[in-house]
């Protein structure tokens, strides 16, 4: 079913982010899991930057001319083409077998990956929340 119009684009945007750090996160657990193989190099997923020029290009595509306006349309498009792109981390040592791969940040990366993926489940949940309260009439 869809939630267009009931929430603006805050569901859209918090579901595609949610996406998107999973995808994070599995990229993280590769780059873990080769921490031993020769030659290898982390990657990661940047997406934020192209979350905010969606959200931004969304508003003229939509044609709202006003910040109280519900957008129906062009939002939501432009926010489900956002894929992320696949980007070599660069590293400040590289191993004497060429692995790139730094331990320590990619656990603080993969611990970080994970309070945000933890902070948009409750936004969202929030959010849910708030329907069913407003369905309920207690809002």
């Amino acid at each position: 079913m869809p939630v267009q119009g009931i929430f603006g684009t805050t569901v859209e945007l918090l579901g595609k982010t949610l996406d998107l750090r999973a995808k994070r996160q599995t990229m993280i657990s590769s780059n873990l899991a080769n921490v031993e193989t020769p030659g290898y190099t982390p990657t990661d997923v940047s997406f934020e930057s192209q979350l905010k020029s969606a959200l931004k290009g969304g508003a003229k595509d939509s044609g709202v001319t006003n910040p109280r306006h519900i957008p129906l349309k062009g939002r939501a498009a432009s926010l489900e083409r956002v894929q992320g792109d696949v980007v070599e981390v660069d590293t400040r040592t590289m191993g004497p077998d060429g692995n790139g791969v730094e331990m320590e940040t990619e656990m603080g990366r993969l611990a970080e990956n994970q309070i945000m993926y933890n902070a948009s489940v409750q936004l969202l949940g929030k959010k849910f929340d708030e329907l069913k309260q407003a369905i309920r009439g207690t809002l």
